[in-house]
């Protein structure tokens, strides 16, 4: 590992867009603080919050796993969290990770307390916190056509939003202004770049800047914030894909306003004259690089990353 920039860098997102970056991030700096989204209510982590009632694992899990120290121990460790079980029991689809985390929450009041400790037994580079105090839900209004006319409904949950068919044309968040962590928050005063994405649109990279207290911080911190907009992807499942690059990031803007992106960093693929000019009109920098893994890959390649975040990173 080749790591040059000692500069505090806050990475925001959730899920496997958000280990992506971290793995790629690591390679350029140890001051890494994840901030991860806790909306998560299907799968071993929903079952999970809805028995213990605790914040949904799974995401602060592969960011702990993405960040393992580099030696043996540390990948050791990583296999051993991201194992998930195969029964015919109660197990069946639970990874050790998301229960070590439950149990260490059941322990310590604190959910930050169980992610030190776990981040202390993988030696991560960095450290990892909930971009909330609380577990949270997302709503959506979802927009579709019906016999020549249109619908809209109200789907709330999100695996139930990440499987919504038609327009999402609003998405807000479960309790109303939910805190964001304080640790968080200093960690953004603190910072000199702030990235956000790649990952599911609507339940990975907006819900950040749904948070009142995150959408202040952000506004005001003297932070450089780069957006990593997600490559096209293949699968017509896609919770954003009828939108576009363009259009994913007028849903940003749409739902937070007042803060701004000094990078835009995009792959060639996704490059349109809209685009370009939507970029400009944000007063933003768009920085365009191959970053994909294959030519209709929908995965970043981790070395391309890391080559354009040093690259952006080492001249701004």
């Amino acid at each position: 590992m080749s790591v040059d920039l000692k500069i505090p860098v806050v990475a925001m997102g959730g899920g496997h867009g958000l280990a992506a970056i971290l793995t790629a991030l690591r390679e350029i700096t140890t001051d890494i603080t994840a901030l991860v989204t806790v909306a998560d209510d299907g799968g071993s982590s929903g079952r999970l919050r809805a028995e213990f009632g605790v914040m949904p694992p799974g995401d602060l899990r592969m960011a702990l796993a993405a960040l393992c120290s580099d030696d043996e121990w540390g990948r050791g460790w990583a296999h051993v969290l991201q194992h998930r079980f195969s029964s015919e029991g109660d197990l069946d689809g639970h990874s050790v990770g998301n229960l070590l985390l439950t149990a260490l929450w059941e322990i310590h009041e604190d959910p930050v307390v169980g992610l030190a400790k776990v981040a202390q037994l993988l030696r991560v580079v960095g450290r990892v916190l909930p971009m909330s105090s609380q577990p949270l839900e997302i709503q959506a209004q979802v927009r579709t056509r019906v016999d020549g006319g249109e619908k809209v409904e109200i789907v709330r949950g999100q695996s139930a939003v990440a499987l919504a068919r038609g327009v999402i044309d609003h998405v807000r968040l479960i309790p109303d202004s939910p805190p964001t962590h304080p640790q968080a928050l200093a960690a953004i005063e603190r910072a000199e770049w702030v990235t956000l994405g790649p990952g599911s649109w609507y339940s990975s990279v907006l819900p950040h800047l749904l948070l009142p207290e995150t959408r202040a911080a952000l506004a005001h911190t003297q932070a450089r914030k780069l957006l990593l907009l997600n490559l096209t992807s293949p699968h017509p499942g896609d919770e954003a894909a009828q939108i576009g690059a363009q259009g994913r990031l007028a849903f940003l803007r749409q739902h937070a306003p007042e803060v701004p992106f000094d990078v835009i960093l995009a792959d060639p693929s996704i490059l349109t004259n809209e685009l370009v000019e939507y970029v400009a009109s944000l007063g933003a920098r768009l920085e365009v690089r191959d970053l994909a893994h294959a030519p209709t890959s929908d995965q970043h390649d981790p070395k391309k990353v890391v080559s354009a975040l040093r690259d952006i990173m080492a001249k701004s």
